[in-house]
């Protein structure tokens, strides 16, 4: 325990950011948590037959936080405002969000000794104005698209981007590949890698019959499963065009697609086209916390990304010891290091993709290894290099 009240600034408290503040937690005094909100995601609240909305929806008041026991030494704080033009899009957005915050911390008087902010853009930006008014440290982590992508569109974000990672105090980014885009934009902050992690309280291996029955999945067929926001990154289609292939070769394959997004009739009308009815299905997005069961409840875990930072699903599915196959994208290669914890595939390549799939249903995995493997990577272990980090700053 180091005596430290800590101010998190986050664009929400579920999943992952969750995760790291609740492990953070123990170490602490106190943890606020500032989390900002557009209120134009209300209106997803009453529109329900327009695809649209149901993407929006994952930004209302009710889905951006997750109070499911939460410690009593963190306070999450929801603060309102509007705008039109979504987060990574918005350039003016940084200094209004800054403005908003501060008139917050101040209204409130919160008292903080360090800030954390994940994500570079806008909770980066809006650290590094608060560092400025309030003179204390501040600690940035890079987590994905706000590294490898955002600085890169044109020479305005390389300089918003720049600024905030120059005004911190120091840099944490979970990837190698993210370090090389940090060192791209000649920053000067000392800057640590340190990757995601899983729960070891969630994530753990559990019965694959009882798991199936709790999903009402067939006991007779072999589950693929993969989870995450239908998004174009996410390469959904190449998944399915894979199944394609894979059908024709074993006929007790089902594919199961967790996951809510824009790209929901797109897919569904893929799945259609390549009369892959039976054998595909999109049921949707699911409660964190009942993720791992659909995770024991899967032969294969399959992550078809264009791109990545350091994905946790990667994380919750060593823990769960769960055979993985993804692209060699972001963070992926320098996680799995060896056939013997997953298989790597190129991303794009619905054909080399369902060749591995096959590989994966014949392969002898070595679950044992995996499980020691996987210890690395949880939140505890991740949270006291962080901790680390917290005591050199004060």
């Amino acid at each position: 325990m180091i005596v430290l009240k800590l101010l998190v600034i986050a664009p929400s408290y579920n999943y992952f950011i969750k995760s790291i503040v609740e492990a953070q937690s123990k170490y602490v005094d106190k943890i606020d948590v500032l989390v900002h909100h557009n209120n134009l995601a209300e209106i997803s609240n009453y529109i329900f037959f327009v695809r649209y909305f149901d993407h929006i929806r994952r930004y209302t008041k009710k889905n951006l936080i997750d109070e499911k026991d939460r410690p009593e030494n963190v306070k999450v704080h929801l603060i309102s405002t509007l705008y039109f033009i979504p987060d990574g899009s918005n350039k003016r957005l940084g200094d209004r969000l800054a403005k908003k915050f501060d008139e917050y911390i101040m209204r409130n008087r919160l008292e903080f000794d360090l800030i954390h902010a994940h994500f570079t853009w806008p909770a980066g930006y809006v650290g590094s104005k608060l560092k400025e008014k309030h003179d204390v440290p501040l600690i940035v982590t890079a987590h994905g698209f706000d590294i490898y992508d955002l600085p890169f569109r044109d020479n305005e974000w390389r300089k918003k981007i720049r600024y905030v990672l120059n005004a911190a105090d120091y840099v944490v980014t979970v990837s190698d590949r993210n370090l090389k885009c940090i060192k791209k934009l000649n920053i000067k902050t000392p800057v640590k890698v340190l990757p995601n992690g899983f729960r070891r309280d969630l994530f753990y291996p559990k019965d694959y019959n009882e798991s199936k029955k709790t999903l009402n999945l067939p006991l007779d067929k072999k589950i693929i499963l993969t989870v995450g926001n239908l998004a174009e990154v996410k390469g959904h289609r190449y998944l399915i065009e894979a199944m394609q292939e894979v059908v024709k070769r074993r006929k007790d394959v089902m594919c199961i697609i967790v996951g809510g997004g824009k790209l929901e009739t797109q897919l569904k009308n893929q799945i259609e086209k390549l009369d892959l009815n039976d054998n595909v299905e999109l049921v949707g997005p699911k409660p964190h916390d009942e993720i791992s069961i659909w995770m024991n409840a899967c032969d294969i875990f399959v992550l078809p990304s264009l791109n990545e930072g350091n994905p946790t699903v990667m994380f919750e599915c060593l823990g769960c010891v769960t055979p993985f196959i993804a692209t060699k994208v972001g963070g992926i290669p320098e996680i799995i290091t060896s056939e013997d914890y997953g298989i790597l595939c190129e991303p794009g390549n619905a054909k080399e993709l369902s060749q591995k799939i096959l590989i994966a249903f014949e392969k002898e995995w070595k679950r044992e290894k995996i499980r020691k493997y996987a210890e690395r990577f949880t939140w505890d272990k991740i949270t006291n290099e962080i901790i680390k980090i917290y005591e050199e700053m004060l």
